[in-house]
């Protein structure tokens, strides 16, 4: 080979090895609706504005220990302020309207929902979620919550936030809103929506049972716990790859690729809780009809006329006897305590 011939090839593997590099840049997933999210930087400058609230969704000795410069707390974790004691929203929406109207939230808001870790991530987007259901267009989460601050440098406060009351008006958007009803019609094949099961995959095959029948919705069309749809980081202790609170696009188009984006798409768990992550990421993904099922598994999976895949029964025998034996347990220490 001559000495033109060798730089016409290097050439040319320069050429490839940059396009390479290109088509995976852009090859790399996007948010449809990146305003969704906002990062550190955007609370932080608008934290104290009049037209903005951050809503700090964990307990209120959370919130007490350090929160967000500006940010307001709920009094208890937003999946318990913000629904009943079934874990199911408030169908009156007068009740929510007087609500964010006494927190400081308006029609003009926007409302910001952060969360401290994991655990607390799905308390952020059941807030997200009722925002939405309400029909308000200015709903965010902070992605990556207290993490995402502390990492920006930014500092916690632990001063009590109270915003000045004004007026909220909802304009429920029922389409947001997923019915048993309308559940069933799918089991039964009468409707072609989709059904995203976000809970784990033994509670989707039935091993695990959380209800008085386990199992899923038969015609569930993909099952993605809620923990594979969201970024992986290399644990540095053991080298493994763990879940963190941050939502990832490529992570959640990976889960959701089977899907098509501009049929009606219900998301469901066990409480209708991590499904609403789900939901934040069907719209963040471009999802043109999606739902988050309130009810999901706890009420479904209990109704006994209703059809399940995969059915399988708890077993109330096994737990007796647990339940007997931590009895045995506890007397045992009382009896040697009092000794």
């Amino acid at each position: 080979m001559n000495g033109l011939n060798v730089k016409r090839l290097c050439a040319w593997c320069v050429t490839a090895m940059l396009f390479a590099g290109w088509a995976g840049m852009a090859a790399a997933a996007q948010w449809a609706n990146p305003g969704l999210l906002v990062d550190a930087k955007t609370v932080k400058e608008n934290a104290g504005k009049a037209n903005w609230v951050v809503v700090d969704c964990r307990d209120l000795k959370d919130y007490a220990k350090g929160h967000i410069p500006g940010a307001i707390s709920l009094g208890n974790r937003c999946k318990k302020a913000l629904r009943d004691s079934t874990s199911r929203l408030y169908r009156d929406a007068g009740r929510y309207e007087k609500l964010l109207g006494k927190i400081g939230i308006g029609n003009d808001t926007h409302v910001v929902f952060y969360y401290g870790d994991l655990k607390t991530l799905t308390d952020a987007t059941v807030g997200f979620w009722l925002m939405e259901y309400l029909g308000h267009d200015k709903a965010h989460v902070l992605n990556g919550g207290l993490d995402a601050w502390r990492k920006a440098g930014y500092r916690l406060d632990n001063k009590p936030v109270r915003k000045e009351a004004t007026t909220f008006k909802a304009k429920v958007a029922a389409s947001s809103y997923g019915e048993t009803a309308e559940v069933l019609d799918v089991a039964s094949g009468e409707s072609k929506a989709q059904l995203v099961d976000s809970r784990t995959a033994k509670e989707h095959k039935g091993s695990d049972i959380r209800a008085i029948r386990g199992g899923h919705v038969p015609n569930t069309t993909v099952n993605a716990s809620h923990l594979d749809t969201l970024a992986k980081a290399k644990n540095p202790k053991t080298g493994k790859l763990e879940t963190t609170a941050y939502l990832d696009a490529d992570a959640a188009s990976k889960a959701f690729a089977g899907l098509d984006k501009g049929k009606r798409t219900v998301a469901y768990c066990q409480t209708g809780t991590r499904s609403t992550l789900t939901y934040l990421q069907l719209r963040l993904l471009g999802f043109k009809d999606p739902a988050n099922w309130d009810e999901s598994w706890r009420v479904y999976g209990s109704q006994l006329a209703y059809p399940v895949a995969g059915e399988q029964w708890y077993n109330f025998a096994s737990m007796n006897k647990k339940i007997k034996s931590l009895e045995k347990q506890v007397s045992a220490l009382e009896a040697a305590k009092k000794k």
